[in-house]
């Protein structure tokens, strides 16, 4: 992404302050994503004000905001403090194109808002609301780069991938990368749907409790030449009825590129349990994928992913959801480029939404990817333009 850069000192104006400006700098960038999309046996999220009916599946034609990157605009920006370290801040809102309102629960800064210290050699430490570490640790391993459309980053990563109030650590060291975290309080909640009885999570840091709704994690990753590899894990304990339950995820990734493509794979195993300790989910998840560039212009991505689902809310006789995906695009420039985007599911919904997922991808993008009452299947295709800046 070509950002486009703002000298501190064009914000400043207050005499004998040059120093500071020399050093200081403010950047400006963002995404802007829109596609028009055809999806089929599409049904309601199960949610209490539907009497938790998915419903009959329909074709649906409609315009989305992001196909390969979500919609968003940001400023970020440094202070060389002297002696190697720096002060950073990050704030990135996320919003719908198609309709100019916000994301990510109405926040202003949805994406991302923290502030930090940096250090050469040391590392940086920042405060606020930031991805998961084991998140943060796939986003070089999945082909598809968390593609906005058809990704299924909530099975992979968890809901909990972005989270408030959350202190994290990251190290840069040579070609290793060392990444931990903290929550005080994830601030995601997910109501009740089919299947599972009370809503998961709460508004943020819970006075009084130490455990509920907080989060933590961390990851490692290798990038040296054309191989890649990293390890991770994440657990979030969110509120379940008037106690917490415990969600854990551990994954390992790999990549490997050769002249003009690349392979990647990954596996994640998953195990959510209740606040009596039950275990409500069990389940492994594989993806493998690659990307070609066909030309300077055009580039192709092809992915597949297979969630081996052990148990589900009690249920251990359970059809496996998988999915397969495409994405071709052609870059006009590196700014501006148009794509097509289209996956294949079976057993779940696009993004291999489900009850698997608490239907978290559709409540967060505002579209149902849920299936309907009887449909084992869904395809999607979208053709969308995007634009840096």
């Amino acid at each position: 992404m070509k950002a486009r850069n703002i000298a501190a000192a064009a914000l400043m104006t207050a005499a004998g302050t040059g120093a500071v400006q020399a050093q200081s700098t403010v950047t400006l960038y963002g995404v802007a994503d829109v596609n028009v999309e055809y999806a089929n046996h599409v049904g309601a999220v199960p949610v209490a004000t539907n009497q938790f009916n998915r419903g009959q599946g329909h074709d649906v034609v409609r315009m989305n905001s992001g196909g390969l990157a979500g919609s968003r605009w940001g400023i970020r920006g440094t202070e060389d403090l002297g002696g190697g370290a720096k002060a950073m801040f990050v704030l990135e809102s996320g919003f719908s194109l198609d309709s100019g309102t916000l994301q990510q629960s109405g926040r202003m800064f949805g994406r991302q808002a923290f502030v930090g210290l940096q250090r050469a050699g040391l590392g940086q430490l920042t405060f606020g609301r930031q991805y998961t570490s084991m998140f943060e640790a796939l986003a070089n391993f999945s082909p598809t780069a968390y593609a906005t459309q058809y990704e299924p980053v909530v099975l992979q990563s968890g809901a909990n991938f972005r989270e408030d109030n959350t202190i994290k650590y990251t190290g840069q060291f040579g070609p290793v990368t060392a990444l931990a975290h903290w929550s005080f309080g994830t601030g995601l909640a997910l109501p009740a749907t089919v299947g599972v009885a009370t809503p998961i999570g709460g508004n943020g840091e819970v006075p009084g409790s130490f455990r509920r709704d907080t989060a933590y994690g961390a990851a490692v990753a290798y990038a040296a030449g054309p191989f890649g590899l990293t390890v991770g894990y994440d657990q979030w304990n969110p509120t379940i009825g008037t106690s917490s339950g415990t969600l854990r995820k551990a994954a390992i990734g790999g990549s490997y590129g050769f002249g003009n493509a690349k392979i990647m794979a990954g596996y994640r195993w998953g195990q959510n349990k209740n606040a009596g300790g039950t275990v409500i989910q069990r389940d492994d998840l594989y993806w493998i994928g690659a990307l070609y560039q066909l030309t300077p212009a055009v580039g192709l991505t092809l992915e597949y992913h297979y969630d081996d689902l052990k148990s589900l809310a009690g249920a251990t006789q359970l059809a496996n959801p998988w999915q397969i995906g495409f994405v071709a695009n052609y870059a006009f420039s590196k700014r501006t480029d148009v794509y097509l985007t289209t996956a294949y599911a079976k057993n779940a919904g696009l993004m291999l939404e489900s009850l698997a997922t608490v239907y978290a991808n559709s409540l967060s993008l505002g579209n149902s990817y849920a299936l309907g009452n009887g449909e084992r299947s869904m395809i999607g295709a979208a053709v969308g333009i995007r634009h840096r800046f």
